[in-house]
């Protein structure tokens, strides 16, 4: 029997549920009693307590879903869905069963991301020089010291080259020494990421995949102009080194939001690495969402490869806890994630009801959905989806029809709930990649 503990709530006791989550069929759930203490407020806000509350029509939707993967040869013990509103759990099958989930791997790695750094937190990139600057040639080694930003992209080096300029450096008679966590163009080797930097501060070295990135920078800055003359090196140790610059990334939240929009690996795996690994971002996520660490087993943190098994129970749990999460930063859930119909990335050819928000995973044999869909009658269903199987493409429609179906059956919203409503960004500068104003000079210039 799988006990679900009700975390951050001041009351004294815990259901013991869903002995029959491993089942290969969806189930007629029993209601049950929910004591006094826990009001009906509190219950809506809190999506993380599961009480059965079977849908029968949704369940007979879900069954014909099934039914139809059956059809075509594919093993229903590999397929998983959860749908569940506010503490109802609607439809269940296989949900404590870990399956490959591919991309879904990125939800855990966001919750435990945020939950360790907060979604304001800025890494940040240090660049200091070994020898005096004399008139616009620095006299030895140009050092950068990484402090893990995942997203240090062309528009991002081209600002550091320019504040490099606004010091007087436009030559460096030495190297360009690599230090710390340091990776660009989600390339996770430093020294690869080097060359690519070392090309990026000097114009006159670029290429076409610079020129064009630059040419989509509005404003666009001026072309930065530093010639390195020697080598790039890589130290385990900082050297001796006087500050020149600070570079911080862009905020956390930001981070979180292009890693799901377009299910970047490099991203993911890079922060899954600063927090210690696949096995300690699963158990931050797991401890975040108050769920069993056996429901998120990790080989990575970006969800290549099969060995990376969730549970459909356990997405949801992580999703609801991100937006429970959210709220606690005035942020949405649609803050984090792609929102179907706004934005495009992964969901560019899906045909998922509009205003929904979900993260996808894919690989050769896994097509994997998970998120919240809008409805008039239920409200916001959180929903966890995932297949095996090898016609990636058929499985996504399968997915798609699934939902438009749910949503018809429980009625379309006449508008977006303020709970899926992305938040205004503060400063639309610190969240331009590329800004001048994420950069502090620590030397004179």
């Amino acid at each position: 029997m799988l006990k679900f503990l009700l975390p951050g709530l001041q009351t004294s006791f815990l259901l013991f549920l869903l002995p029959f989550l491993g089942d290969s069929k969806p189930l007629t759930l029993k209601a049950m009693d929910v004591p006094k203490a826990v009001g009906v407020e509190m219950l809506q806000d809190a999506p993380w307590i599961v009480l059965p509350d079977a849908d029968a029509g949704a369940e007979e939707i879900v069954r014909r879903y099934l039914n139809g993967l059956t059809s075509q040869g594919l093993n229903v013990q590999e397929q998983g869905v959860w749908l569940q509103a506010g503490p109802s759990l609607l439809v269940n099958h296989q949900g404590s069963t870990p399956l490959s989930a591919a991309s879904l791997t990125k939800v855990a790695t966001s919750l435990a991301a945020l939950s360790t750094w907060g979604p304001d937190h800025q890494f940040e990139t240090l660049v200091g020089s070994t020898g005096p600057v004399q008139n616009g040639v620095l006299q030895g080694d140009l050092v950068i010291q990484g402090g893990g930003d995942p997203m240090l992209v062309w528009e991002e080096a081209i600002a550091i080259g320019n504040a490099l300029n606004q010091l007087g450096i436009r030559q460096v008679t030495g190297n360009l020494v690599i230090t710390g966590n340091f990776g660009m163009n989600f390339e996770l080797d430093a020294m690869k990421s080097g060359t690519l930097f070392k090309q990026a501060i000097n114009s006159k070295a670029w290429q076409e995949a610079i020129q064009a990135q630059y040419a989509q920078m509005k404003p666009q800055p001026a072309k930065p102009q530093v010639a390195i003359a020697g080598t790039v090196l890589y130290s385990p140790q900082l050297p001796a080194s006087q500050p020149l610059l600070r570079r911080k990334s862009l905020p956390l939240r930001y981070l979180i939001k292009n890693i799901n929009v377009y299910s970047n690996n490099a991203m993911s795996e890079g922060l899954s690495r600063l927090m210690g690994g696949a096995q300690a971002t699963a158990q931050r996520a797991a401890a975040a969402a108050g769920i069993s660490p056996d429901e998120i087993l990790l080989e990575n943190g970006s969800g290549l490869g099969t060995p990376n098994r969730l549970t459909p129970h356990g997405v949801t749990a992580l999703f609801t806890t991100l937006a429970r999460y959210a709220k606690t930063y005035n942020l949405t859930i649609s803050d984090l994630f792609p929102i179907s119909g706004t934005d495009i990335g992964t969901l560019i050819d899906r045909s998922i009801p509009q205003n929904s928000v979900v993260k996808t995973g894919t690989l050769n044999e896994v097509s994997a959905l998970s998120g919240v869909l809008p409805t008039r009658d239920r409200g916001l269903v959180w929903f966890t989806i995932i297949n095996r199987g090898t016609n990636i493409e058929a499985l996504r429609n399968q997915q798609d029809v699934l939902l438009q179906q749910l949503q018809a059956y429980w009625g379309k919203p006449t508008q977006r709930s303020a709970s899926l409503q992305p938040s205004p960004i503060p400063n639309a500068s610190v969240a331009k990649l590329g800004s001048r104003d994420r950069t502090e000079l620590l030397s004179g210039g």
